[in-house]
């Protein structure tokens, strides 16, 4: 068995992004999206114009920063190598207490495929009531350029737009 990590999250948080589980890497680095081809990091920091850090301190201090949170939807699971498709015995975290905790996150996007469906599955009820969008993965291993993937990422910056035109 494999395992996730504890969420990213504090109590400003907002909108809630959501992996399926850790690549082989980042469990080795104790870090979310910690391959060094993954898009995730390098496209959060240009969506937000700051100069890209490896520092994963600096990293969760982004994501915090920006009221997101950082999780993945299984806490564990099995799983042969790194890619999704080979993710057997899947236990998923607990949203439903999670989401007590946290009451103020507004929308969740889901990094790729596997962690939308993995949601729906074990929380069809939240997935009906939480407004939510399937992103494009930001794996190296889907063949989607990366500046695509940035282009319909920006929808983060809209949604925070939103959330600070709310308050």
């Amino acid at each position: 068995m494999i395992y996730s990590f504890a969420p990213i999250i504090d109590k400003d948080s907002r909108i809630l992004i959501l992996g399926s589980m850790p690549s082989i890497r980042s469990l080795e680095l104790g870090q979310y999206y910690g391959h060094g081809q993954n898009y995730f990091w390098p496209m959060l920091f240009e969506l937000f114009g700051e100069t890209y850090s490896n520092d994963y301190e600096q990293k969760k201090r982004l994501i915090l920063s920006h009221r997101l949170a950082l999780w993945d939807v299984l806490g564990s699971c099995e799983r042969e190598g790194s890619l999704d498709s080979n993710i057997t015995n899947e236990i998923a975290n607990d949203f439903d207490v999670f989401f007590k905790e946290y009451p103020l996150i507004k929308a969740i996007l889901f990094n790729g495929t596997k962690a939308e469906q993995s949601f729906k599955k074990y929380f069809p009820q939240l997935f009906q009531t939480m407004t939510h969008y399937k992103m494009p993965s930001t794996s190296p291993a889907h063949t989607m350029k990366r500046q695509d993937k940035l282009t319909q990422w920006r929808l983060l910056e809209q949604l925070l737009a939103e959330l600070e035109n709310e308050n």
